[in-house]
Parts: structure tokens; sequence; C-alpha cells
């Protein structure tokens, strides 16, 4: 698996540099995992072309409704070998679930409306498409986020539902530390090496 680390950086920029990353991908034969964080913006999955929201948006190809984003939040988005996309689909899950287990058991992931939530509060999302047998776009699992700014929408416009974060539930961990376990339990799951 190869990592790639971009820190904070615009997401129409993100948007081009994994459409490149994705074409490597496609081209070596790799797994690429790209971390990242955003300024702040709200994107819009396929779901939710037609709507329109109180909130600049920016239009996506990925799947899912609206997303927002900013520094705090980490992203991953897997350029992974994805020939069924289910199954891949599933250990996506199984990596966010063995974490979130670890430090908040309370968690839990929810089928009909992805992603996983505390109560009411959702934080982490995830959106993917399938291009040439190879995902792209990913999960924004969110840390330590302004659920101020993140509470202007409805998490992927879900009704009853807001912006939660790890930090809000009072874990403390920081953002590099928890991409570090992130990326351990991916490897596990994936049985990838780094």
């Amino acid at each position: 698996m190869i990592i790639h680390d971009w820190g904070l950086l615009e997401y129409e920029k993100a948007q081009m540099q994994m459409q490149n990353i994705h074409k490597e991908a496609c081209e070596d034969g790799q797994n690429h995992l790209i971390l990242c964080q955003h300024p702040n913006i709200f994107t819009l999955g396929q779901d939710e072309w037609d709507k329109s929201f109180d909130v600049p948006t920016y239009k996506t190809d990925r799947g899912g409704s609206v997303t927002s984003h900013s520094p705090g939040q980490n992203i991953y988005y897997f350029c992974f070998h994805a020939p069924y996309p289910a199954r891949f689909f599933s250990k996506t899950i199984s990596v966010f679930d063995v974490f979130l287990k670890k430090y908040l058991p309370q968690a839990i992931y929810h089928k009909d409306a992805p992603g996983f939530y505390i109560d009411s509060k959702k934080v982490l999302s995830l959106g993917f498409r399938y291009k040439q047998g190879v995902s792209l776009h990913g999960v924004a699992l969110n840390v330590s986020v302004d659920l101020d700014f993140h509470n202007q929408i409805r998490p992927c416009d879900l009704e009853g539902i807001t912006a939660g974060s790890l930090e809000a539930e009072g874990l403390s961990l920081g953002c590099k530390d928890i991409n570090e376990e992130i990326i351990n339990i991916i490897s596990e799951v994936f049985d990838e090496s780094v």
C-alpha cells in the first residue's frame, strides 16, 4: 500500500490529484491511500445534484449526499483495487469499526444511512465511486472539527441527525495519532504492507 499524505489541501485540488493517483493505481496495480484535510467546504454527492442548500457547495462524482469538510477532519481517500465493490466496502467499514469499538464502543454503523453514529450524532461519513475496478473517494472522520460549521447542514441531509466529533465524545487522540492507527488497521484488514 502506497500512502500519500497531503496535509491541508483545497478540496478541488485534492479531487484533481486523486484522479491522478487513481490513474496511477490502475497502471501500477498497487493500492493507494491518500490522507488529507480540507479547508471549510460543503460537497454534494450524486444523490443531491438537484437540491440547493443555504451554503456554498461543490458537486462531486462520489456517492452519497451533502457532506461538510474542515480542518480537524481526517480524510481517507482510497484508490484501492476493488473488483468486488461490496467486499471492498465491507472491509472499509470493518477498518473504522475496529478503531471506533476500541475507543468509542457506543459508535454504531448504520447501513441505511452509511456512516458511524453516536446516538443522533454522525462522526464518520463515507462515499465511494468505482472506475476501472479501482475505488475513488472515501471516508471523512470528524476528529476535532468546528461543530458550528458542520451543523450548518444536516449530515447527509438526514432528518434529526447532527454532526459529532471524537473530541466532543471525550476522545483526546490527535489527528496524526489516529491516522497512524487507521493505517495499521487498514494494513491488517486488507492484508497490505506499508
